[in-house]
């Protein structure tokens, strides 16, 4: 009778471990396979889009598509100049504003914040990630424009001013939330270690916080950079589009994002017109691929 179960027992366990063994099997070759069309996808649009905006430079030479600032579609002059520089200076200025004030709110939240108020700042900032970008954008055409036309006497109020005013506020969340997680993750012995040694509060924030959680940072301050340059309807509706170097920070202007929108549907598919803002998209595909890649190598130093 001992036998008898002997035998049925590893019977029994060799199903399961053939059963387990296949299941796995399969769920390595499902995640392969997922990896795979994933990998596949991206490739396809980075071939597809470099490609068609590649052929521009048939009709129009590489000096003249970075370095002019005469974009006249129509008198076939394609010098994208303007909406790089658009481009650049807008994410610079967001840059400016968002950064400082995200990191702040994420000290706050983190280090300084009681309890209470931290499980309502939190839900908070993650209830304006969620918001999509077309409210911001119809709330910066008709309450800030009007604002900043009172308060400056300009006479439209639209451009790189108002569009990175909107862009800070969509992109503040984000970076609070990331650098609330990662000075978080800070270990609490380093900053009894530092209060030990007779540090005060913002001492221990400044010299020991801040660089432990450093590329967490740095990491939290891209993303927010990288939703900002591939942003369109919100900046669409502030900044003026217009193709026209600004004078100041309330002229009327155009960027990338904001010309493509704008024209897209309005050009043949085989026209150099098409071509020329097929260019423009790849040129945002490749810088928010660049960003991605410096993310993946702040995480690999310890984000």
């Amino acid at each position: 009778m001992g036998k008898i179960e002997h035998l049925l027992t590893n019977s029994y366990e060799k199903k399961i471990t053939k059963s387990t063994y296949f299941q796995n099997r399969l769920f390595k070759l499902f995640c392969l396979f997922s990896v795979l069309i994933l990998g596949l996808t991206l490739l396809s649009i980075i071939i597809f889009v470099g490609r068609t905006g590649l052929l521009v430079f048939k009709d129009v030479s590489f000096q003249e598509f970075f370095f002019s600032t005469t974009w006249e579609p129509y008198d076939d002059k394609f010098g994208a100049a303007i909406f790089i520089l658009g481009t650049l200076a807008l994410t610079g200025l967001t840059l400016l504003f968002a950064a400082p004030i995200s990191i702040g709110v994420a000290i706050f939240t983190a280090e300084i914040a009681p309890k209470w108020l931290k499980r309502i700042l939190r839900p908070v900032l993650d209830l304006l990630v969620g918001i999509p970008s077309i409210v911001y954008g119809y709330l910066g055409l008709t309450v800030l424009i009007p604002f900043l036309r009172n308060i400056t006497g300009a006479t439209m109020g639209d451009g790189l001013l108002a569009a990175a005013i909107v862009l800070n506020i969509m992109v503040l969340p984000t970076i609070s939330r990331i650098s609330d997680d990662a000075i978080s993750s800070v270990p609490s012995d380093l900053r009894e270690a530092s209060y030990a040694l007779g540090s005060t509060r913002m001492q221990t924030i400044l010299k020991v916080i801040l660089p432990s959680a450093a590329p967490g940072l740095f990491t939290a301050v891209i993303l927010g950079m990288a939703r900002s340059i591939g942003e369109t309807m919100a900046v669409v509706m502030v900044i003026g589009n217009t193709p026209q170097l600004p004078s100041d920070l309330l002229t009327p202007t155009a960027v990338l994002t904001s010309n493509i929108v704008n024209q897209i549907i309005d050009v043949e598919f085989d026209s150099t017109w098409n071509h020329a803002l097929y260019m423009m998209a790849f040129l945002l595909l490749l810088i928010s691929n660049l960003l991605i890649i410096i993310i993946r190598k702040l995480r690999l130093k310890g984000a």
